[in-house]
């Protein structure tokens, strides 16, 4: 990377206390220290960042680190199991693809300084070509974790970014080492002894194994002793007999950036349609802003539990002893209008009568009368002459005013993200979202059968993992799968169809 453009890296510390007072942070130039250390010449940290422990705050903090085109993302702060820890759940639905190996290496570091390390709840992951690393909140645990696997993230986010696979992995396992500046552990790897295994589906691109390395002395890749530019041109056309068939695949290795492109070209626009603010809105994503249509609170209401007054500088002193008028409860119902003199009990959440410009907490009075019936205050006494007008109150629209936007284009509803809740509280009935796909899954290939085919395996077939496995994947991420079944490797004319598919398989 020595002629390369630095990598960037943005620091997000997620604290109540440091978001409040950002002199009291240590995690930032800890963390800073291990990239100038560790890699000065290859990163480079282009923001920080302080915020709450906030569902909400968290997202969009990352989101817009995403949005800058950041390569590596890091948080530090809310990964335990206290009740305001929530990073893993904020950022967690954020992940597009998960980096469980990078975790582990956080966690097996920092468990060989404490057994406490097991506390630590963190996730890893790729969104829109940035690595997302989520570390603890502590400047020492997340010192440690960094650092236990900074030299692997250059290497991660050229790939997350869409570098070339054969390219950066061109020279081996021993290259990519040296480059970074690591080496397995105990010195050199040993055939038989180690675990060195990149799994993936092996067996002609079907079936259950793993692509052993070394350490089971499997699976080897195509080696070839010639270059291409060595053997003569052959027919790209199957219908020619074997003399003339190609030696070599007519179609090009695409880097991940060409095939991206090449699906975006063929993608046909998404078909927008109206659905209900209910449960099946999770998993969409909106097609245009959505605005609220109410104020949320859509009353004045009172905070704590307490008595309604009238303030102010043309009121009489709060301080004294009032008669009880009236009383507000949180439900529905009017209430006749506060005089000055009066005052009125009230809960948390009710609203206030017309007229009552405060709220005095219940703990500033005291209980002087009762009604007849023992039931309820007649009169009471409150303590202090200092309540301020609008205090102890929430107003109209202090969460969310009647026209703002609440929902951009773009965003997707979750399970677990608040959004479902987000709608339903501004009176929204009804959104516009992106159709969800329909994704066709089949197998190719003459080799191939149904993996829970009865009786044993003949020389030479391979049970199909492969498309259950993608078809589980597909619905367990709410999108609707179609199993189009084995399909020959022999050419067809015309084309095979998916109904001529589905014939085939019955």
């Amino acid at each position: 990377m020595a002629d390369q453009q630095k990598l960037t890296a943005s620091i997000i510390i997620i604290s109540e206390t440091a978001s409040a007072d950002p002199s009291t942070d240590k995690c930032i130039p800890t963390l800073q220290k291990v990239f100038t250390s560790l890699g000065a010449s290859k990163w480079e940290v282009t923001a920080t960042k302080i915020i709450p422990d906030d569902v909400t705050k968290i997202q969009n903090a990352v989101l817009e680190s995403c949005a800058e085109g950041v390569n590596l993302i890091i948080t530090s702060g809310g990964t335990g199991f206290a009740v305001k820890d929530v990073t893993p759940e904020a950022v967690g639905p954020l992940i597009q693809k998960q980096a469980p190996g990078l975790v582990h290496g956080m966690l097996a570091a920092s468990l060989e300084v404490t057994p406490f390390a097991v506390m630590s709840r963190p996730v890893a992951g790729v969104r829109d070509g940035s690595l997302i690393l989520t570390l603890p909140g502590s400047p020492k645990g997340a010192k440690e974790n960094l650092e236990a696997v900074f030299k692997l993230l250059g290497h991660a986010c050229l790939q997350a970014q869409g570098g070339d696979s054969r390219s950066l992995h061109k020279g081996g396992v021993e290259k990519l080492e040296k480059e970074a500046g690591v080496s397995a552990k105990g010195g050199e790897k040993k055939v038989g002894g180690g675990h060195s295994h990149s799994h993936g589906h092996g067996h002609g691109g079907h079936g259950c194994g793993h692509n052993h390395g070394p350490g089971h002395g499997g699976h080897q890749g195509p080696k070839a002793h010639t270059a291409p530019e060595e053997r003569p041109q052959q027919s790209n056309d199957p219908a020619q007999g074997p003399s003339r068939r190609y030696r070599q695949s007519p179609y090009p290795m695409l880097t991940v950036k060409d095939a991206l492109q090449k699906i975006a070209e063929h993608t046909p626009s998404p078909t927008i349609i109206k659905l209900p603010v209910n449960e099946s809105l999770v998993g969409h994503v909106l097609a245009e802003d959505v605005t609220a249509q109410e104020s949320v609170p859509a009353f004045r209401a009172s905070i704590v539990d307490g008595y309604a007054v009238i303030a102010g500088s043309d009121a009489p002193s709060t301080k004294g002893v009032f008669p009880v008028s009236m009383i507000s409860h949180a439900q529905a119902g009017e209430h006749q209008e506060l005089q000055k003199g009066q005052i009125a009990r009230i809960t948390t959440g009710a609203p206030l009568p017309p007229g009552a410009t405060s709220v005095v907490m219940v703990e500033d009075t005291i209980l002087v009368s009762k009604t007849d019936d023992g039931n309820e205050e007649k009169e009471v006494e409150i303590l202090t002459d200092e309540i301020e007008v609008g205090e102890n109150v929430r107003e109209v629209g202090s969460d969310v005013q009647s026209g703002d936007v609440i929902m951009q284009k773009g965003e997707g509803i979750s399970a677990i993200g608040g959004e479902f809740g987000l709608l339903a509280s501004v009176g929204v009935k009804e959104v516009s979202v992106y159709k969800k796909p329909v994704v066709g899954v089949l197998s190719t290939g003459d080799e191939i059968v149904n993996h829970d085919r009865e009786g044993d395996l003949k020389r030479g077939e391979v049970r199909d993992t492969n498309r259950p496995t993608l078809l589980t994947a597909i619905r367990g991420s709410g999108f609707e799968a179609v199993d189009l079944g084995i399909v020959s490797d022999k050419y067809a004319t015309p084309p095979l169809t998916s109904s001529s598919i589905m014939e085939n398989q019955s």
